[in-house]
């Protein structure tokens, strides 16, 4: 049978969310380590996406397959009881045979924190991006609506991208703010690697009016990594949850 898990996690002490070589621990490591003691035999899982070191997650969705007969319960509680504080499983359930937590996903959401404020925090330094530059939103949100839409994004690619295709199609991008805590919002048909993180990274130069909104523009259809902002810190990252037709 197949059954697919949501994830949350914080990546603070991960080296990312993929399998590495012995003694690197990231995420699927221990969640595969924790399953496989439910089943009392090895478990592979495959997720919805992957993420880097640091980056946190709301609702990581994952699935696996197997011929161990387990109640859900079984594996949701049984599961967090083998996982370590800093990841647990949200929900199990039963899905097709036919499922892909990546493949099936038609979109991806993420959140990406930002503190903005002279003064840092030590609670929230491993979990959003400390800019001490007072931000201007209103010219974030002008300058992020020219990225809505199906665009090739090569501009934001990271160089060990193995996407197939630069072209994506962004749904939503809106920055909010309360007090001094900023939060982007973004969704898109699927993400390049470190596309969020270079988005964040442009866009703060025009939140700190050292780059103009026309700037985005010329960016984007320069399709040169080299023309954008730097990749801003991971720690500021969060995948909020994949889209699914029969979830």
């Amino acid at each position: 049978m197949k059954l697919a898990l949501g994830v949350e996690y914080l990546g603070t002490q991960f080296h990312g969310w993929q399998l590495q070589k012995p003694g690197i621990r990231t995420v699927q490591l221990v969640v595969e380590e924790a399953l496989s003691k439910v089943a009392d035999k090895k478990i592979r899982v495959h997720c919805s996406g992957r993420t880097d070191a640091g980056v946190h997650a709301l609702e990581q969705v994952i699935h696996f397959e197997t011929d161990v007969k387990r109640e859900n319960k079984a594996w949701l509680y049984g599961g967090n009881v083998n996982l370590p504080s800093d990841v647990n499983f949200k929900w199990v359930r039963s899905v097709e045979d036919e499922f892909h937590a990546r493949f099936d996903a038609f979109a991806r959401q993420y959140y990406y924190k930002i503190h903005n404020t002279n003064v840092r925090s030590s609670l929230l330094a491993s979990r959003s991006l400390w800019e001490p530059r007072k931000l201007n939103i209103e010219l974030m949100n002008l300058a992020a609506k020219r990225l809505i839409g199906e665009h090739d994004f090569s501009s934001f690619r990271g160089n060990l991208c193995q996407a197939k295709s630069p072209i994506k199609n962004i749904e939503h991008i809106i920055f909010t703010k309360n007090g001094s805590n900023i939060t982007l919002d973004i969704k898109a048909n699927a993400f390049l690697h470190h596309m969020v993180r270079n988005i964040v990274g442009t866009l703060l130069k025009v939140g700190r009016e050292e780059r103009d909104i026309e700037w985005v523009s010329e960016v984007l259809e320069s399709k040169q990594r080299s023309k954008a902002g730097p990749t801003a810190e991971p720690q500021g990252l969060y995948f909020v949850k994949a889209f699914y037709n029969k979830f």
